[in-house]
């Protein structure tokens, strides 16, 4: 196999600089750069993405609806960290965990969408659940998720660490309106058939994310209790080290979720509590690891093994 040249299209937002850092020193691969004064020039990223063997793209959604179709070479593989495709037909969902056959099948896909930050955490606690019924499809699920300013990408940065951080809130609710673009995609690949009730915030910390979904026992099949629910994710992440599941014993132990204690990892970390008859699933990441870079690298690199 030739050395595969890469190209993030869009390496100076937060999520390619940290792909960037992630690949910069590897000799397994060369990264194809362009010069900074053509980054914005449709022309130069055209030639750069149809050049490569495989294409990141870390851009707004109308810039990466755009790149993918600037390609006219048929050898182009693409990873799109956008949410641009990540609902669309013909597109492989880049969460290799998410179910038997899902790393073999981002290995030989030509377009990967790389999940987004809060569902990957929610899609990990719900489709394993989903898909061995133990929780109804129609079940009216609701999703709290609190994340470091960093899920904003580079204007939540320069809003906490900017000039005029002082005045950036210490805490912010969002997604009002519940039609964050996340929903979507979280009931597509989880196999709810109903859109779930959203709420997520930033909180005053740079990385990390905290993720919980309440469940009411008596709206769940007869005899299915947290230790149920735990056992199957148990079951189904057997084997696959960047998701561990936190035993019984140890949650129960804690008395809070720190967001930010998977930082600087691309793992992803869950957990059931339960007290009579409510439950309680948790997942904590972080953002820019598994929630992003960390997955987009790891998608990368099943791409790789299937070059010729």
């Amino acid at each position: 196999m030739t050395t595969p040249l890469v190209f993030i299209d869009g390496d100076q937002g937060t999520t390619g600089l940290q792909i960037h850092q992630r690949l910069r020193h590897r000799t397994d691969l060369q990264l194809l750069r362009l010069d900074p004064r053509f980054r914005k020039d449709p022309q130069h990223r055209a030639e750069a993405i149809n050049a490569c063997d495989i294409a990141i793209l870390c851009l707004p959604d109308d810039a990466a609806r755009e790149a993918v179709a600037s390609i006219h070479n048929p050898s182009v593989r693409v990873i799109d960290a956008s949410s641009a495709h990540r609902t669309t037909p013909g597109w492989t969902y880049g969460f290799a965990e998410m179910g038997a056959g899902q790393a073999q099948a981002i290995a030989r896909a030509k377009r990967v969408s790389n999940p987004g930050c809060y569902p990957t955490g929610a899609i990990g606690l719900l489709r394993p659940l989903l898909q061995a019924r133990l929780l109804p499809a129609d079940y009216p699920v609701s999703i709290n998720a609190v994340s470091g300013y960093s899920g904003k990408g580079r204007a939540g940065v320069d809003e906490y660490e900017g000039e005029n951080a002082v005045q950036a809130p210490a805490f912010q609710v969002y997604g009002l309106g519940l039609t964050h673009k996340h929903v979507a995609e979280i009931a597509q690949h989880s196999g709810l058939v109903h859109r779930p009730l959203f709420v997520p915030a930033y909180g005053a910390f740079r990385q990390g994310i905290v993720l919980t979904i309440p469940l009411q026992l008596h709206l769940l099949g007869a005899g299915v209790t947290g230790q149920t629910l735990h056992a199957c994710l148990t079951e189904h992440y057997a084997g696959q080290p960047p998701v561990q599941v936190m035993p019984l014993a140890d949650s129960k132990a804690l008395t809070l979720l720190d967001p930010q204690v998977m930082n600087d990892t691309d793992d992803l970390r869950l957990m059931v509590f339960e007290h009579g008859q409510q439950v309680l699933l948790a997942a904590v990441f972080d953002n820019l690891g598994k929630g992003a870079a960390g997955a987009a690298v790891q998608n990368l690199d099943l791409m790789i093994k299937q070059l010729p």
